[in-house]
């Protein structure tokens, strides 16, 4: 296997010192994933860019963990389940929904189990699902804007998801006690 450094705030190339420093202000740490990212300073800034974006649609807390973990758990990602499980409970997501999401059982909230099903038939069939699958998550509430809000979620994860398997990322301290 390919082995990435895991760069730090000092040892970063020029291009990724500022947005390490972001990294830092926003978590109070360099994640191992941007220190892997680190290496390509547009993949970082893309993912940093995304996160941002992604966290300012539509969806509540509940509904953009679905949306992350329905994905995480689709590539099977060693890093960014307990990530976004940390994250989950920073925002206060109710451990129940986490819970769902990682052990791939039905969720509780009907509505929110749509987007699921919707976020990972997005994951699956890369984007072309079915007029039914659409027509169920309209009925249960949502809209094109949200459908399409799906696909800003879906690329961040893929940029994660995809460089943690390259990289074999590994997990931060404080992410390891949500290793299932």
């Amino acid at each position: 296997m390919t082995e990435f450094t895991l760069y730090t705030a000092e040892n970063a190339p020029e291009a990724s010192k500022p947005l390490m420093a972001d990294s830092v202000a926003a978590f109070g740490m360099v994640p191992n994933l941007h220190a892997v990212m680190a290496e390509a300073p547009t993949l970082l800034k893309g993912y940093q860019v995304l996160h941002d974006l992604f966290q300012k649609t539509s969806f509540n807390a509940e509904e953009l963990t679905v949306v992350w973990q329905s994905i995480n758990v689709e590539h099977k990602c060693h890093y960014c389940v307990p990530a976004h499980s940390a994250i989950a409970a920073s925002m206060n997501v109710d451990q129940g929904i986490v819970d769902s999401l990682v052990n791939e059982t039905p969720l509780a909230d009907s509505k929110l189990e749509i987007l699921r099903e919707t976020t990972l038939a997005m994951t699956r069939e890369r984007g072309v699902i079915s007029d039914d699958q659409i027509e169920k998550f309209f009925a249960a509430g949502y809209g094109k804007q949200q459908l399409l809000e799906i696909i800003v979620g879906l690329s961040q994860k893929v940029m994660s998801n995809y460089t943690n398997h390259l990289a074999d990322t590994p997990v931060d301290e404080p992410f390891k006690k949500f290793v299932k």
